[in-house]
C-alpha cells in the first residue's frame, strides 16, 4: 500500500481501526500534519498564551470547543479521541500510558490543541530534490531537547524541542528558502550545523524518535519541533496532558500550500 496516496479520510480510518500504528511522516502526501495536546480547561489559556509567545515550537493550528474533541475548521468529521496512531498521557509529568485511543480518558473539560508539524514541508523539500533521510531509512524523524529556552506563561515554561535532518551542504540555502514558506508550520530552521551550541551533545542519541545516517557531505539542520509540550510536561508536571506519541500525527483535510506564503 501506497500511504503516500491516501487522502486523509483514508489514512484516518486505517489509524481509527488500528491498522497503521507507526509514524505518519509519507502519509496523505501534500495535507497538513499536526501535532496534538490535550489539557483541562483550568489551563488552556495558559497553554493558549504560551503557544503565542512561541510560535516557533509551537505554530497554532486549531483550538476545539471545551468537551469536543471535533476539530471543526481542519477536519469536522474527524475524532481527535481515536485518530492518531499513538497517544501519550501525562500525570503530574510523569508519562504513565501509551495507547491507541483516549475515548476512555476523555471528559468535558477538556480542550484539543492542533499545532503545526514539520512533516508538512517535508513534501515540498522532496519537490525540490531534498531527500529526507528518516522516511528514507523507514524511522521515525529524530527529535532533540536543547538549551533554547522558551517564552514562559504561566504553568508553562522550560526548553525548546528540535527536529533534524541531515542536507547536503549544497542545498541548505534551499532548504531554508522552502521550509520558511511555511510558518504555520514550524517555517526556517532555528539552528544550522554544531549541535554542541544548542546543548545537544550526541546527534545518534535522540531524545525522541530514532538516530538517522548523516553522510560526510550533510549538515545537520533543526528545525523547531512540535514536541516541545512534552518535554515542558515533564518539567512542569501538569495534572494531565495528553500528546500524541512523538511522530505520530493526525492528519488533517487542508492541503499544505493552502498554508504556505
Amino acid at each position: 500500500m501506497d500511504v503516500s496516496m491516501l487522502t486523509p479520510a483514508q489514512a484516518r480510518s486505517l489509524i481509527r481501526q488500528d491498522q497503521w500504528n507507526k509514524p505518519t511522516s509519507g502519509m496523505s502526501n501534500g495535507y497538513i500534519q499536526a501535532n496534538l495536546v490535550v489539557l483541562p480547561k483550568a489551563l488552556a489559556y495558559d497553554f493558549l498564551l504560551f503557544c503565542q509567545r512561541n510560535p516557533k515550537p509551537c505554530p497554532l493550528l486549531e483550538v476545539t470547543n471545551i468537551g469536543s474533541p471535533i476539530p471543526e475548521i481542519f477536519a469536522p468529521e474527524a475524532d481527535l479521541r481515536t485518530d492518531l496512531p499513538e497517544y501519550y498521557v501525562y500525570k503530574k509529568g510523569e508519562l504513565i500510558q501509551k495507547c491507541s485511543s483516549i475515548s476512555d480518558l476523555w471528559s468535558e473539560s477538556l480542550i484539543a490543541f492542533l499545532i503545526g508539524c514539520s512533516f508538512t514541508f517535508e513534501e515540498a523539500l522532496v519537490k525540490n530534490r531534498i531527500p529526507i533521510r528518516h522516511i528514507e531509512e523507514r524511522k521515525n524523524v529524530p527529535m532533540y531537547n536543547t538549551s533554547i529556552r522558551c517564552q514562559p506563561a504561566g504553568e508553562f515554561q522550560g526548553s525548546m524541542v528540535v527536529s533534524m535532518r541531515p542536507i547536503k551542504k549544497k542545498d541548505v540555502i534551499r532548504a531554508v528558502q522552502v521550509t520558511s514558506r511555511f510558518p504555520s508550520v514550524h517555517g526556517a530552521p532555528i539552528h544550522i550545523g554544531d549541535p554542541k551550541s544548542i546543548g545537544i551533545s550526541q546527534l545518534d542519541e535522540p531524545d525522541f524518535g530514532d538516530p538517522v545516517t548523516i553522510k560526510e557531505d550533510e549538515v545537520p539542520v533543526f528545525w523547531a519541533c512540535g514536541v516541545t509540550p512534552q518535554a515542558i510536561a515533564k518539567d512542569r508536571k501538569p495534572d494531565l496532558m495528553i500528546t500524541h506519541a512523538p511522530g505520530h500525527m493526525f492528519i488533517t483535510n487542508e492541503r499544505n500550500e493552502g498554508y504556505s506564503v
